[in-house]
């Protein structure tokens, strides 16, 4: 009698690399910025890693927003694999706050002293519960497909939800508690046993492809 193991998930969570937005400083959100050349340079000497590691994926997945799609399309040229778009994993939607730079949030709006997981960003944004539910509603999705090899580009705020759904802690008040840091091209990889519903982290914010991601 052949003993069949269950395959699990294979799953590298990856922020794109860094954008125009980033390198202006600004709240970006759901607005659409371009890659810098920086970036382009980040993600390539990630997807030349890989191809010399003889790393592999089955699929694709991207947000639907430039710097993450323009990620995921260098990766995929070096890769030969295509890019499957998908809005589930789109960044947080910071309302009036997006495109803007720190320093005219700071001059434009009053900021509460206490804030509370429920309440919107950028007055009418998604607040951290919002989103955290969503980054839930990405992953419960992506776990109903079959057992593979998948490469999720996304973005900083959204994967950080999403690693919270999957060590089960929920949004704290005053932005408080534990935060899971994505540099630009950073990545975590994790192992998912759907059979024993058992998470293995095996990577966090590795960027050895390029020393001063932040």
């Amino acid at each position: 009698m052949n003993d069949v193991r269950p395959q699990p998930f294979q799953i590298t969570l990856l922020r794109h690399g860094e954008s125009i937005g980033n390198a202006e400083s600004r709240w970006q959100g759901q607005s659409d910025f371009a890659l810098t050349d920086n970036g382009r340079e980040q993600a390539y000497a990630l997807a030349q890693r890989w191809r010399k590691g003889n790393v592999t994926f089955d699929f694709l997945i991207s947000s639907p927003l430039l710097r993450a799609k323009e990620t995921a399309e260098i990766i995929g040229s070096v890769l030969n694999l295509p890019v499957e778009l998908d809005p589930l994993w789109l960044e947080r939607n910071n309302g009036e706050f997006s495109g803007l730079t720190a320093h005219e949030v700071r001059q434009n709006f009053q900021h509460p002293l206490f804030f509370t997981p429920y309440d919107p960003v950028g007055r009418d944004g998604e607040g951290d519960w919002q989103l955290f539910l969503r980054a839930g509603q990405a992953l419960h999705c992506l776990l109903q497909r079959s057992p593979a090899r998948y490469l999720i580009v996304s973005h900083g705020g959204l994967l950080n939800q999403v690693m919270h759904a999957i060590v089960g802690i929920t949004p704290q008040a005053n932005n408080a508690g534990t935060r899971f840091r994505f540099g630009n091209t950073a990545f975590a990889q994790l192992v998912y046993y759907p059979h024993q519903h058992r998470w293995t982290i095996d990577k966090l914010n590795d960027h050895a492809h390029w020393v001063d991601a932040d």
